[in-house]
């Protein structure tokens, strides 16, 4: 399992001292916990790997001052710290944390007497590659292969351990087994199931045949439907939202905020043809305005693409992409944006995107609208050493004063009954669990939420917890298949629990002993353990937004949910609040605490009004030759429930214009 030792320091304020004069004991060999996979059993053992073939991994660098670089991180986030907002540059982020020459100098000169070739250096780690016996000698243990699920795989044979002489410079090691964890995106779009429509009701069974949906919530009922949840008739479904109906709705033009003087980074896998074509085309067709020139600029090289076919390619990710992109800069059009594209959706790769954003301070706020879960079904799980390396680069933004925000994920509490019917679940979870990196305590985790218009005006109507119950119409059209009452999962916004993380500081006194000490399984701990999401906005597949995109194609536009919206959205409003506060806000979950006053409080509507169940018809009109109808019931996200205070469906709740003030340090 994970350590979680450092976590302990990001409660209370710390008193920062120098490095300790006193002698530092001795330097050990050290064992890399977890560099063994649960899945490489011996019953699994299919014998060695030839001592010549050769394997490529990465060796993660400590840096120079590992416990003073949490300290730092902790107290400069702190709003109670007198080093609040005390942020360093690259330049001194490296000279008083990162890794020293002397100390790269030393893991390049083991690796390369060990026989293994080094492929590529940075501040944060060494590239590797050589055969089988050159590893065995580094690392004290030698890779076999594996039968597992049907395939062979190549695993480490034990833990591997690194010699004195390197011990201390060496954060983790990673890659040198061959399931790397992936990424997936935390978007879908509305529509995406339109080819399973075959059977569905025809067009003469009094529904309109053209998309039909409500300008607010409310405005129109669908007539001709059958009974929904209640005997009532139900609305249609309110119509996607755009920008600036987003930002009237969570008090952002009321403030005149516009993100002015902050970046945004968007991180995602591989990267569209016509990105910031795409983004001026949608933003005028909504009556928002283009990007200036220089406003938008990307960091992505095509000729290092790989893993297209595992990944979904370019352009499995190009309605991401869009979407992130589009919803950043609706939110904030003043702010710039930076989109920066992983090389693959592997999570190394989305690693050193994040750390070219970190290095060269790319940005003030980073938004990542993709994650996985941790553990599997075959023990395929996130490393240690992949945690510890993505730590130590949130810890550097933090540091620097950038945010990292992450998406919560659409699969509820992921377990495998979610992910049975739900449309963005991971097939082999093996347990109700935390997505990853969205839980990782130095990050912040944005959940998502269903938000319904009050008037024809667009003013705020109601929020509810993002989760949605799914039934088809029945060909005959006159019932659900199935019906109402046994609707299955069909989408909602992740968190719970982690089993991973322990407790941050502040988080405590804010989230309930209930969920803190209760895992996704039921179990409880007397440990206090991180929960997740922090702070929600809208993401709902049903109160979704819109998108535009072409990526080489024609350009369109359409409806699309997910944490993934709730994410980008949430980076706009810290570059608002950053405006506001004329300050870089640096590492949120502080101050989002800090602040749980003054955010609105989701709860779920259906708990407030269980007479009327919270439920629409989605009436996308004939697709395919077939009237395409869905009744939607909304609030219903899993074993996560949306109640007053802190929840583990929405967090505090979702920033309004009174967030977006509290952040003046003038005042």
């Amino acid at each position: 399992m994970v350590a979680t030792a450092s976590l302990a320091l990001l409660s209370g304020s710390l008193l920062l001292a120098s490095p300790s004069q006193a002698s530092a004991p001795a330097a050990s060999a050290r064992t890399i916990t977890g560099s063994h996979p649960a899945w490489a059993t011996a019953s699994a053992d299919a014998g060695s790997v030839s001592s010549s073939t050769e394997i490529t991994g990465t060796v993660y660098l400590a840096g120079q001052d590992p416990a003073g670089l949490t300290a730092y991180a902790t107290a400069v986030s702190d709003p109670s710290s007198s080093s609040y907002g005390k942020f360093l540059t690259p330049a001194q982020y490296q000279a008083r944390f990162g890794a020293t020459k002397a100390q790269i100098a030393a893991v390049q000169k083991w690796a390369e007497d060990s026989g293994l070739k080094v492929l590529s250096t940075t501040s944060h780690a060494i590239t590797v590659k050589g055969t089988n016996s050159a590893l065995t000698k580094a690392f004290g243990t030698g890779e076999h292969q594996y039968k597992v699920a049907g395939e062979l795989r190549h695993a480490p044979a034990a833990n591997l351990k690194v010699p004195a002489s390197v011990s201390s410079a060496i954060l983790g090691v990673d890659g040198l087994s061959s399931t790397a964890t992936k990424a997936q995106p935390d978007s879908h779009k509305v529509t995406a199931d339109a080819a399973t429509t075959a059977k569905s009701a025809k067009s003469d069974k009094g529904l309109p045949t053209t998309a039909t949906c409500s300008a607010y919530w409310g405005q129109k009922t669908a007539k001709g439907a059958p009974a929904g949840y209640t005997s009532k008739d139900v609305p249609f479904d309110q119509c996607s939202l755009y920008p600036s109906q987003i930002r009237k709705a969570y008090g952002i033009t009321s403030s005149g905020l516009t993100g002015k003087g902050s970046t945004i980074a968007i991180v995602d896998a591989y990267g569209s043809s016509t990105m910031e074509a795409d983004a001026d085309q949608y933003a005028t067709n909504h009556g928002d305005k283009a990007f200036k020139k220089g406003q938008y600029t990307e960091v992505v090289d095509s000729s290092q693409w790989t893993d297209q076919d595992l990944c979904g390619g370019p352009e499995g990710w190009a309605p991401e992409e869009s979407l992130d992109v589009e919803m950043a800069h609706g939110l904030a059009p003043d702010a710039n944006v930076v989109y920066v594209g992983a090389n693959s959706c592997n999570d190394d790769d989305l690693l050193a995107a994040i750390t070219t954003i970190v290095d060269k301070h790319l940005a003030d706020v980073v938004s990542n609208s993709w994650g996985e879960i941790m553990h599997t079904t075959d023990n395929a799980d996130v490393t240690a050493s992949e945690i510890a390396a993505y730590e130590q680069v949130f810890q550097q933004a933090a540091i620097e004063g950038i945010g990292i925000g992450f998406s919560a994920g659409d699969c509820g509490d992921s377990s495998p009954l979610a992910a049975a019917t739900g449309v963005n679940c991971q097939a082999d979870t093996s347990r109700a669990q935390a997505n990853w990196p969205d839980s990782d305590p130095w990050v912040t985790s944005v959940g998502g939420t269903a938000l319904g218009l009050a008037n024809k005006s667009g003013a705020y109507g109601f929020e509810t917890d993002m989760g949605t119950a799914r039934s088809t119409l029945s060909a005959d059209g006159k019932s659900w298949t199935p019906a109402a009452a046994a609707a299955p999962f069909y989408f909602g916004g992740g968190g719970g629990t982690s089993e991973d993380f322990a407790q941050p500081g502040y988080q405590k006194g804010v989230v309930p002993d209930t969920l803190s000490h209760t895992l996704m399984t039921g179990q409880k701990v007397s440990t206090a353990q991180r929960v997740t999401p922090d702070i929600s906005m809208v993401g709902d597949l049903y109160t979704s937004v819109l998108v535009g995109m072409s990526d080489g194609a024609a350009y369109s536009e359409g409806g699309y949910g997910g944490t993934s919206v709730s994410s980008p959205e949430f980076a706009a409003v810290q570059a608002d609040a950053m405006q506001a506060g004329h300050h870089a806000i640096g590492f949120a979950n502080p101050g989002i605490y800090a602040r749980s006053h003054v955010v609105t409080d989701v709860v779920d509507k259906n708990a407030l009004h269980s007479s009327t169940p919270l439920s629409s018809v989605y009436d996308a009109g004939v697709v395919n030759g077939s009237l395409l109808v869905r009744l939607i019931g909304f609030g219903e996200d899993t074993s996560l429930n949306a109640v007053h205070g802190y929840d583990d469906a929405t967090g505090v709740g979702s920033p309004n214009a009174a967030y977006l003030k509290s952040f003046d340090f003038k005042k």
